[in-house]
């Protein structure tokens, strides 16, 4: 059965990323090992340009978010507490004739391995139940192998952020609402790892945690909590104190997008999908999953592609510090002056009303993550003392949280990126060449430098003169391999965006050019000659 013809793109995709360097197969020499890749040159060039451009948006050019780092493998009780121990699991079957594992969810889109041309639901050979199977990674610490000392690899890096809330709060002298952000690993036993990287066993992830106030303490201090207009994009750009969870939700959504933006994902590249009340988690208010349109995302019957989730902005209401707070046995509220303030100041029926909703939304979570042994009573009690804390000026802090893969990410701008050429000579002789489209922000190589010879020991000279006044501020290649054609067609290939070459008018051979280069830019092969003194301004200004 031949390969479904949606796939050659992927194809094409998947033998250019080994061939120049930009992912390889893990341990590939010893035959691989599935779920794990490795970045190659341009690979690692690309995601650190990705990474750092997060973290640069996210916090350095933000007031209002702090950095955090923190280990891969954490406290157990941390993923009992979140929930990962008893719940983080796929439906699992099992095919007795093909003795191959599969999701049960996914089961009508999996080769059978021992018949690749047959899905695995038109296999004859009698299936298992599905049961779950946990995705953590299982270690231990400590000398002994014993079920004392049993740890996990993170599956995500969210919970280290819940877990240091407060120090960070304290440390970094921020106030709610504010966010931590971290880039990291995590792992994911995934029982079906598929379509290249984008579903990996070891994948790292960008994920901002954003501390808002509760709706009922935005209300008792401000009156009323504030609402968006339908058309965010043009109404959602400044914070205002009186902002409730819906319009913080939004906001991120909106900040997410820009960002996708700003390094070459256009808007029409990008699709939406709302969670609705069945697909959230228990804890979620709302979830909206930004989605690209990758070669292997399904089609609708027009044929247009719905897209695969990048990243997922969620308002997870205020399970993730409750939790921790209800399994180590430490506060984790915040003291708000203003709420304790505004709080003495409202009619007694007011008071009632917020009172009233708080304990409801505090009853209602005890309920349904109440331990065995914990009564009504009990639940009743606790949800009466969370309420009455509002008086105090006290309260524990919801979070939107927007949560991406690093991994789907570099993915996506690779298959963005991809363009071919094709290009016909005097004799009628075609040639096709791949032209990798970066931003030139997120481009592994910003510039290559070539003589226009490398046995001119003049113009050689010159060239690496300014090989060396650029690669300190930007990365840049020096290449003296081939014809000028040849050397541009690699650098199209590596998706660099400005290619510099030094000629004789370089070295004054016309005088009016001596001193300048010929700058070649990649999306349209146009060039122009610029002064060397006015080279590095120019191709800062392009990348910035």
């Amino acid at each position: 059965m031949a390969e479904p013809k949606e796939n050659l793109q992927m194809e094409k995709i998947v033998s250019l990323c080994k061939r120049r360097g930009f992912i390889f197969q893990s341990s590939e020499i010893y035959g691989g090992l599935n779920g794990f890749w490795d970045y190659g040159p341009l690979g690692a060039e690309l995601k650190r340009n990705v990474k750092e451009l997060w973290w640069n948006t996210m916090t350095r050019q933000r007031d209002d978010v702090a950095g955090l780092e923190a280990t891969i493998i954490m406290s157990p009780e941390i993923w009992k507490a979140s929930g990962h121990v008893a719940t983080f699991s796929d439906p699992m079957i099992d095919c007795k004739t093909c003795k191959g594992r599969f999701r049960a969810d996914q089961i009508s889109e999996i080769p059978c391995p021992q018949k690749p041309s047959r899905m695995v639901n038109e296999c004859a050979g009698e299936k298992t139940e599905a049961r779950p199977f946990n995705l953590m990674f299982k270690t231990h610490t400590g000398p002994l192998e014993s079920d004392e000392n049993i740890a996990y690899l993170r599956p995500e890096t969210a919970q280290a952020i819940f877990a240091q809330f407060k120090n960070v709060l304290e440390t970094a002298r921020q106030k709610v609402p504010f966010g931590i952000a971290q880039v990291g690993k995590a792992f994911r036993n995934e029982v079906t790892p598929r379509n290249f990287t984008f579903r990996s066993r070891e994948f790292e992830q960008m994920e901002l945690e954003f501390f808002i106030k509760p709706d009922e303490v935005i209300q008792a201090i401000h009156g009323s909590v504030a609402t968006i207009s339908e058309n965010p994009q043009s109404a959602i750009r400044n914070p205002q104190s009186n902002w409730g969870w819906q319009a913080w939700h939004q906001y991120w959504v909106e900040e997410r997008v820009r960002f996708y933006e700003g390094i070459g994902l256009a808007r029409a590249t990008l699709g939406f999908h709302h969670q609705t009340p069945a697909e959230l988690a228990h804890y979620a208010r709302a979830c909206t999953d930004i989605l690209f349109k990758f070669p292997f995302s399904k089609k609708d019957e027009a044929g247009n592609a719905a897209g695969d989730e990048l990243e997922g902005i969620a308002a997870r209401s205020d399970f993730d510090l409750s939790q921790h707070q209800r399994f180590s046995g430490k506060p984790m509220g915040v003291f708000d002056e203003e709420l304790r303030a505004a709080w003495a100041k409202l009619p007694k029926e007011k008071q009632d009303d917020l009172w009233k909703r708080y304990y409801e939304h505090r009853k209602n979570y005890l309920t349904k993550s109440a331990k065995p042994d914990e009564t009504p009573e009990q639940i009743s009690q606790q949800a009466t003392e969370d309420a009455n804390g509002l008086a105090k000026g006290q309260y524990l802090p919801h979070v939107i949280e927007p949560s991406a893969g690093v991994d789907r990410l570099i993915l996506a701008l690779i298959a963005n990126a991809y363009s071919e050429v094709t290009k016909t000579d005097d004799k009628g002789k075609s040639e096709t060449t791949v032209v990798m489209k970066f931003h030139p922000r997120v481009a592994p190589v910003k510039v290559g430098v070539f003589p226009l010879l490398k046995n001119k020991p003049e113009l050689v000279a010159k060239a690496q003169a300014i090989y060396e006044l650029l690669r300190p501020h930007l990365k840049t290649v020096y290449d003296d391999g081939g014809s000028i054609g040849k050397r541009y067609a690699r650098q199209d290939e590596a998706g660099t965006p400005f290619c510099v070459t030094i000629d004789f008018d370089t070295l004054g051979e016309k005088p009016e050019l001596l001193d300048t280069v010929t700058v070649r830019h990649r999306d349209d092969g146009k060039q122009e000659r610029l002064k060397i003194s006015e080279l590095l301004e120019f191709l800062l200004s392009k990348i910035r």
